[in-house]
């Protein structure tokens, strides 16, 4: 597995350039145009291998899990990429979207590099072309002198494009999304007249998009733009001991990043992810109702504690990381609704407090340090 230690955070393809090359060798059948992986091989590539140790010739590999979810769904995506059709990755803030597009785009073509972040300052050249002015003004319009976006770089290319949070896109730039997709080439009316006045999307082109349910202030899709994306939700981790697994990866490979050892303890893990999973869905695993505040407990916010909690293990305060939990879930409830302090409380005093009195150790520190939530 290739790293790169002079980079915060590795692009997918770098990563795990060793289990993608592979995979292109361990899987010899049909691909779709311009495809670096066999579809099969992709949704290996994502899912891994569960443990069994792939044979090609002398070589062998287990594929890692990178991505905790349905195989139904990756499976689905795979093929609205394999038909060239844009993939919409939808669903609720931290739930994984952007990693998904990005191991996608990783296993099918290589590269998850050609993004577009959308915000309300995204322009629609970000999406299309802008020009080297300085080449415009002293040669006038050519192709040297356009500047390809990410996502024109991709279509000539026959790559999968990338564009982040569709929805913050002002509705007039999102719509110069509608013909790219469904005519596959940009018009350049500065070229009119030369064989570039219209660029054509290579064979393998296509483009994910994601979008949080949650957003405030975005910008709704047009009925044609939709109609050129399948959709797909992207819900939170089902299993709880596969929530506590990618929490427990994540963040170690964060503390590590960090330069420290991991030294967060499991049942730390255990509570901190049930906590998240009970306010998340306002049901705790027992059955018991509770109160879900405003801000989404995310697996990536859980993963986000567990890592200030190994920082801390790591330079603070030693090992005692149960003692730093309350002060953490506080800071993410009231992230949205200082209010939702309240309904904090109202865990403690539910679940919390029962779990203390059935006579779990971990959960009756909790309870003791319900003081350290405020009032």
């Amino acid at each position: 597995m290739s790293t790169a230690p002079d980079r915060q955070l590795v692009l997918p393809e770098d990563t795990y350039a060793a289990e993608l090359e592979f995979l292109a060798a361990y899987d010899t059948g049909p691909r779709p145009p311009g495809w670096r992986l066999t579809p099969r091989a992709v949704v290996t590539f994502v899912l891994g291998s569960g443990g069994e140790k792939l044979k090609h010739g002398r070589r062998g590999m287990v594929v890692e899990a990178k991505f905790v979810g349905d195989r139904a769904l990756v499976e689905r995506c795979v093929v609205t990429l394999a038909g060239e059709r844009g993939l919409l990755l939808v669903g609720e803030p931290g739930t994984a979207k952007s990693m998904l597009s990005e191991l996608l785009a990783a296993a099918v073509c290589g590269t998850s590099a050609l993004t577009v972040q959308g915000t309300a300052g995204t322009t629609e050249d970000q999406l299309k072309y802008g020009w080297n002015y300085a080449l415009l003004l002293a040669k006038g319009p050519s192709r040297d002198a356009l500047v390809p976006s990410p996502v024109l770089t991709a279509m000539t290319g026959g790559a999968v494009a990338r564009v982040e949070e569709i929805t913050r896109c002002l509705p007039e730039v999102q719509d110069a999304l509608v013909s790219l997709l469904s005519e596959r080439r940009i018009a350049v009316p500065e070229l009119a007249g030369s064989a570039d006045a219209q660029l054509y999307a290579a064979p393998g082109f296509t483009l994910i998009a994601t979008a949080n349910l949650r957003d405030k202030g975005v910008s709704e899709m047009s009925a044609a733009l939709k109609r050129r994306f399948n959709f797909e939700t992207v819900g939170p981790i089902g299993d709880l001991d596969a929530e506590i697994a990618l929490v427990r990866r994540q963040s170690t490979a964060a503390v590590a990043r960090a330069g420290a050892p991991y030294a967060v303890d499991d049942a730390v893990l255990e509570a901190l992810v049930t906590a998240f999973r009970d306010l998340r869905t306002g049901r705790s695993v027992e059955g018991w109702d509770v109160e879900r505040p405003s801000t989404v407990m995310s697996t990536a916010e859980a993963v986000s504690v567990a890592t200030a909690l190994g920082v801390t293990a790591a330079y603070l305060d030693g090992a005692d990381t149960l003692h730093h939990l309350p002060g953490q879930l506080v800071g993410v409830v009231r992230k949205d609704d200082p209010t939702d302090t309240a309904r904090l409380l109202g865990y403690w005093d539910g679940p919390v407090r029962r779990r203390a009195e059935q006579g779990s150790a971990t959960w009756r520190t909790l309870w003791d340090l319900r003081p350290a939530l405020g009032d």
